[in-house]
């Protein structure tokens, strides 16, 4: 095996199990909560803040991280992020307060942060533009993995060997990855060697994009509304210092002057704020109104991440061949009337319906995400490659969180701070149906940016 050969392998490997680590340690985790609520007597806010936390962290760091991987060598810097997110996995697992585990949640999505957005850009530097979509189809079909495979493993672990043994699990694929990257993962990616890390820049964007995040999880509270017009202020702010710095720690004019890269930016946004809540609302809705048990609504759901897991690899590796617009565009096509379908959901929609929609939905999905990825990564020069992942991991959690926010916003308007019921369960399934109507139209936009953004260049 030639040496390019063998660390197009060594890298493949190394990165796909770390994109599966983190959707894995999400889903686990979020399974665990009300394990976690009575061992600390945590209350429902303080309990939230340890989703929130690692969310938060990671959101903040995305970019900054990224570019720094861009200046400091990018190995360098995914190594170090599997090596804190490890230790704050270990510490984790014997937390004694909802303090500490929050701590330690925060210093997870700091390290998280530093391997996401050099993992995407390692590969990209690895892989010729030929071989390229393969590659990322691979490492997306491992997040879809880790999404379904999450839940399963973390109920079974919190059931029987106790909440903590989900970092445990966490902290041996960690000492994996960190073995492997050391042993295997040769060389050093540093195309942006010599330019300064822009530290103001990066507090500005930290600040804007916590206010941002944090603002849309408390919607449709009083002062949600507040921070996020804030945070929009203060990257409008960031915009503007961007631009006059020598070296940015985001190129804002990669956003002028690459119609590729910032509508298949764009696309992603959008289709993350059209999908995201997808689950959790067909989670309530499978639960109040099927009254389906967890255990088995959740066997439902796993439809989509699989269909998604089996596909993703092959849309990826079209994508080297045909024009990845065109099969981005089809899957966001599919997406849209797998979206709409869900309008006219009610009580008497048939579970066989919703796997089979769900099913559509997550062709759709691995039609969009892996050539769209690919579309991203192939559309700015080497040196950009960290902040170009890092950009797209932020695209995907502020459309999670946007997502979140329409479906919160609803909720407030037709059911109020009432818990769901029989009482209220009309007005639940207007707020649904007034949701993927919604998601369905963002979807429709979507498919116009996807569309829209021009050709990859294929220069070998």
């Amino acid at each position: 095996m030639s040496v390019d050969k063998s660390l197009e392998k060594s890298a493949l490997i190394v990165t796909t199990l770390t994109s599966f680590i983190g959707p894995f340690s999400i889903s686990s985790v979020n399974v665990a909560l009300p394990t976690i609520q009575a061992e600390f007597s945590a209350d429902a806010v303080l309990l939230s803040w340890v989703a929130t936390s690692y969310l938060l962290a990671m959101a903040v760091f995305l970019v900054p991280f990224g570019k720094a991987a861009d200046i400091y060598g990018r190995k360098k810097v995914f190594t170090w992020g599997l090596v804190l997110y490890t230790l704050s996995s270990f510490l984790a697992a014997f937390s004694f307060s909802m303090k500490m585990l929050i701590a330690m949640r925060i210093l997870q999505g700091f390290g998280s942060a530093m391997f996401v957005t050099t993992g995407m850009a390692i590969l990209t530097s690895v892989f010729p533009p030929s071989k390229r979509g393969r590659a990322i189809g691979i490492y997306v079909s491992a997040v879809y993995i880790g999404l379904s495979v999450g839940p399963f493993a973390g109920g079974f672990l919190a059931r029987y060997l106790g909440w903590r043994s989900i970092f445990a699990i966490v902290v041996l694929f960690g000492i994996i990855c960190v073995f492997m990257t050391m042993k295997y993962l040769k060389g050093e990616w540093v195309d942006a060697r010599g330019e300064k890390l822009d530290i103001y820049g990066s507090v500005v964007y930290g600040f804007s994009i916590l206010a941002l995040v944090y603002g849309a999880s408390l919607l449709p509270q009083r002062g949600a509304v507040f921070l996020i017009l804030v945070g929009l202020a203060g990257l409008g702010i960031f915009i503007r210092l961007e631009m006059r710095v020598r070296y940015p720690v985001f190129e804002v004019r990669l956003f002028n002057r690459n119609r590729l890269f910032t509508f298949s930016s764009l696309a992603a946004l959008i289709n993350y704020s059209a999908t995201f809540a997808l689950t959790f609302l067909l989670s309530l809705y499978l639960q109040y109104i099927k009254n389906i048990p967890p255990q088995y609504a959740g066997s439902i759901l796993i439809a989509q991440p699989i269909v998604m897991a089996i596909f993703s690899p092959l849309a990826g590796r079209l994508s080297d061949s045909v024009e990845p617009r065109l099969i981005a565009s089809a899957g966001m096509t599919m997406t849209a009337i797998g979206l709409f379908s869900f309008v006219f959901i009610g009580a008497e929609t048939s579970t066989i319906i919703i796997v089979l929609t769900l099913a559509f939905l997550g062709f759709g999905f691995s039609l969009f995400s892996s050539p769209n990825m690919n579309a991203i990564m192939s559309s700015v020069e080497r040196k950009h490659f960290g902040i170009a992942s890092g950009t797209v991991a932020t695209m995907r959690l502020l459309g999670q969180m946007a997502s979140m926010a329409i479906t919160m916003v609803l909720f407030a308007i037709f059911i109020g701070r009432e818990p769901i019921s029989p009482a209220n369960y009309d007005q639940f399934l207007k707020s649904v149906r007034l949701s993927f109507l919604i998601f369905s139209l963002l979807c429709s936009i979507g498919i116009l940016f996807s569309m829209l953004r021009g050709e990859v260049r294929r220069d070998g």
